[in-house]
Parts: C-alpha cells; sequence; structure tokens
C-alpha cells in the first residue's frame, strides 16, 4: 500500500447515482487522514432550500465547498463528480492545486451521452428510469459492483431527493454542453492533473478518447487495466498507487 501522504487537502467528489459510501475501499488504500469526501446535494446531503440541481449550481457549490478548505487543494472526482470538477477548472481554475478524475472522455468533441443518460434527458421516459432504479433495491447496485454499504446507501437515497437531481442535472447538460467546456479548457491554463482510465468503463466514452483529453489539458494517464466504472470499490489498490505517486 501507498505511504501515508501529508500537504494539502484531498478533495474527493462523487457523482450519480452514488454517496460518499464509494470511497471507502480507496481511502483505506491511500491511507490519508486529510481526506475530505464532499457530498454533493441530493447525493448522500440533503438538498438546500432553492436549490436548483443543475451542472451550473453543482459547480457553484464545489467552489463553494472548496473555498472552506486551506486551498488550493488537490481533488480527487469521479463521474459526475469529475463534470463539476472540469466545471471548477473552467471558471475558478485558481483553486485547485491539482486534480485527478476518471471520464475526461465526457469532454471529447465526439462523445455522446451514454443510453440511461440520453432517457435521464427525456422527460417523463427520465422520471420512469428512475422509479425502476429504485424498485431494484440495493442488490441490482451490488451486482454492477458496488460494495454492499454503498449499494445500501444508493437504494435508500434513490426514495428521496436523488430521485428528482437525476434527470434535472442530465437535462441541464445536454450536448453540446460538455464538448463546449472541453474546448475552452482544451485552450486555458489548467493545473496538473491525472487522468485514470478504467478500460471497461463504457458510460464516459473509449480509453483513446479519455487519452485525447488528457493530452489537450496536459494531464498525465494511467490505465486500470479491466476495472470498471466503479474502479475504486472493485479493485482500490492501482489507482492508490497511482494517485498516492501523482500526489507526491
Amino acid at each position: 500500500a501507498p505511504a501515508r501522504l501529508a500537504g494539502m487537502p484531498l478533495a474527493l467528489n462523487h457523482g450519480n447515482p452514488e454517496t460518499p459510501a464509494i470511497w471507502g475501499p480507496l481511502l483505506g488504500a491511500l491511507r490519508r487522514d486529510d481526506a475530505v469526501p464532499l457530498s454533493p446535494p441530493g447525493f448522500g446531503s440533503p438538498v438546500p432550500p432553492g436549490f436548483e440541481p443543475t451542472a451550473v449550481a453543482y459547480r457553484q457549490w464545489l467552489i463553494n465547498e472548496l473555498e472552506v478548505l486551506d486551498g488550493p487543494v488537490d481533488v480527487l472526482a469521479h463521474d459526475w463528480g469529475a463534470g463539476h470538477l472540469f466545471g471548477v477548472i473552467d471558471e475558478r481554475p485558481d483553486m485547485i492545486r491539482s486534480w485527478v478524475s476518471d471520464c475526461a472522455g465526457l469532454l471529447h468533441c465526439d462523445y455522446e451521452w451514454h443510453e440511461a443518460a440520453q432517457v435521464w434527458q427525456t422527460p417523463g421516459a427520465g422520471e420512469d428510469l428512475v422509479a425502476a432504479m429504485a424498485a431494484g433495491g440495493a442488490l441490482g447496485w451490488e451486482a454492477l459492483g458496488m460494495t454492499p454499504t454503498a449499494a445500501r446507501e444508493v437504494a435508500e437515497a434513490l426514495h428521496g431527493p436523488m430521485a428528482d437531481c437525476i434527470p434535472s442535472l442530465y437535462r441541464s447538460a445536454v450536448q453540446p454542453a460538455l464538448r463546449e467546456l472541453g474546448a475552452r479548457l482544451a485552450d486555458a491554463d489548467v493545473p496538473p492533473g491525472l487522468v485514470l482510465i478504467p478500460t471497461e468503463d463504457h458510460y464516459a466514452g473509449t480509453p483513446a478518447m479519455a487519452r485525447e483529453v488528457a493530452a489537450d489539458l496536459g494531464a498525465r494517464t494511467v490505465d486500470l487495466d479491466g476495472q470498471g466504472h466503479w474502479w475504486m470499490m472493485e479493485d482500490p489498490v492501482p489507482a492508490a498507487a497511482a494517485i498516492a505517486d501523482f500526489l507526491d
């Protein structure tokens, strides 16, 4: 296991449909006592009054969270958590010392939202899909690779505000929203980054797309061979080693 690291706080930001419980195995492998798992509204924490669950609102939420930390900080992000991070890098790169994320392919000029996302973006059908997800309970999420703890939390959250946040968030990011964000970042002065590429994650484009985006952003890459979307629960040790090496 990598040695304990000291220095800047490490903020962790997850995505959909998730809670901070997804980070448990990875935090055990990282052995950092300065890690701060954040919790986007509706995805493991309450939705504040008046909060609109859109990509812009989550970007501002993340900016507010990072301002509380002793920054600039290192940020580790996954799934939509990476989407929110890329939004912060676009607007407030001064807040980020360095970043690590998967799902860089979301920013590729040829990226098309995956099938479930396109359903969530469709009024009526999106709500029906979320309801079906909620009815499936925790066992379905375990079958997809979540730990029992994370699967149970997600199953419970889908009966709460997460159910409303999912369609709203995805409808706020219909393409070309992410392509345009990627184009802006390709022309920007981006903080040092590391792109994790789980080779069997099919939600954020292909590994080749992730590598192209990483090159555009001046970021390093590391392949997580054979791992899927929930690599941090499937086998966290290779990712922990790569993250520790990058941040050291």
